[in-house]
């Protein structure tokens, strides 16, 4: 029963180094490491790793890829109109976008269209917000499967390689932009 206990204690010791190690890392850190080239980057939706690939149409029936936007910083952000939290969110996006653009950094907006009571709404809240910045439908609600959107909205920071640098659950301002896109090329 002690060995049992005991190594329980040393797993439950080794996860939570584990998670520490991982965590105290800064963008800034491991932006050097994908820099270097030296290492295969895994797929995925954590911190470290390639943001996943798709494609969508945006709100002219038009096809954009996330990997259409490689070369600039991305704040790939999914949210819907009926989300307030979203809704308190997108001039902070809007701005962001207007004064980032020059230094290729894009908001690319995720609608989870799926989501909506209307989808025709979409549009009118777009025009309503006077948002510039590329939106796409996720009609079928795959990319946000995918990217395992839990929470509303939901933001990835990726680097200008697409790798995942940051994860916002929740509503961030224009503030906590700048300061994360700041750390990263």
């Amino acid at each position: 029963m002690k060995k049992s206990i005991i190594a329980v204690l040393v797993l439950i010791g080794l996860i939570a180094y584990g998670a520490y190690d991982y965590l105290k890392k800064s963008p800034t850190e491991t932006t050097e490491i994908a820099k270097s080239g030296t290492e295969e980057l895994e797929t995925g939706t954590q911190k470290g790793q390639l943001a996943p690939d798709f494609a969508l149409t945006d709100l002219q029936g038009n096809p954009v890829k996330l990997s259409d936007f490689k070369g600039k910083r991305v704040l790939l952000n999914f949210w819907a109109t009926w989300c307030p939290p979203c809704r308190v969110e997108m001039p902070h996006m809007q701005k962001f976008y207007e004064d980032y653009q020059e230094e290729d950094v894009v908001i690319l907006g995720v609608n989870m269209t799926l989501t909506e009571k209307n989808p025709d709404g979409v549009q009118t809240f777009v025009n309503d917000e006077q948002l510039t910045f590329p939106i796409v439908l996720d009609e079928e609600g795959e990319v946000m499967q995918d990217y395992q959107v839990v929470a509303y909205p939901t933001t990835y920071l990726l680097d200008s390689k697409g790798v995942i640098r940051e994860t916002f659950r929740g509503a961030i301002n224009y503030e906590i932009m700048e300061k994360y896109v700041s750390q990263i090329k």
